[in-house]
């Protein structure tokens, strides 16, 4: 059985969007972009996805609680560098 590993990149700083909230907690349609993602994730896959944070992180898990497995990504270093960090908790998906 094929096992699908879900992880979100949520540690951007939100610098086009000229905010000094984490573009994940904008709203859209009145809900947090996150919950949208967040709801993807739990339907493709059973385990709970890995969210990566970084720019107020704090936030972000305030939010989102224990609906995910938390990375952070301290200094921004892209992209790629970002899902770097979640990958030891993939080892075993």
């Amino acid at each position: 059985m094929l096992s699908l590993a879900v992880v979100i990149l949520a540690a951007g700083e939100s610098t086009r969007m000229k905010s000094k909230l984490n573009k994940a907690l904008h709203p859209l349609a009145g809900r947090p972009m996150i919950e949208y993602v967040l709801a993807v994730g739990e339907h493709l896959s059973a385990e709970k996805p890995v969210l990566v944070v970084g720019h107020n992180a704090e936030q972000v898990q305030a939010l989102v609680g224990d609906r995910t497995l938390y990375v952070r990504q301290d200094e921004p270093l892209g992209t790629g560098h970002a899902v770097q960090q979640a990958e030891h908790l993939l080892q075993d998906a």
